[in-house]
């Protein structure tokens, strides 16, 4: 097996995974039993999606083109007025 995608988000971690199915790739979520345990483990990188190993070359093209982790490089503007103002 081979890790394609981890996360701690347990709802990317199934958007990958019903994606690469869709692509006929077998995709297993790991970890997902143990977010009940948050309190005693780390919580971050607990979700690992992974696929067998000769699906990995099309599995990484496909989670590539998810774009998950791709956020606004800049959320907040020069331009943005004062916080919390809500222009009339």
């Amino acid at each position: 097996m081979q890790l394609v995608y981890q996360t701690n988000n347990l709802f990317d971690a199934h958007l990958v995974k019903h994606a690469l199915e869709d692509a006929g790739i077998p995709a297993f979520v790991f970890g997902e039993s143990l977010l009940g345990a948050g309190g005693e483990l780390p919580l971050f990188g607990m979700l690992r999606v992974c696929v067998p190993d000769m699906a990995k070359p099309e599995a990484d093209e496909i989670v590539a083109e998810l774009a998950l982790d791709a956020g606004p490089a800049d959320p907040i503007s020069d331009d943005d007025e004062a916080p919390g103002f809500l222009p009339a």
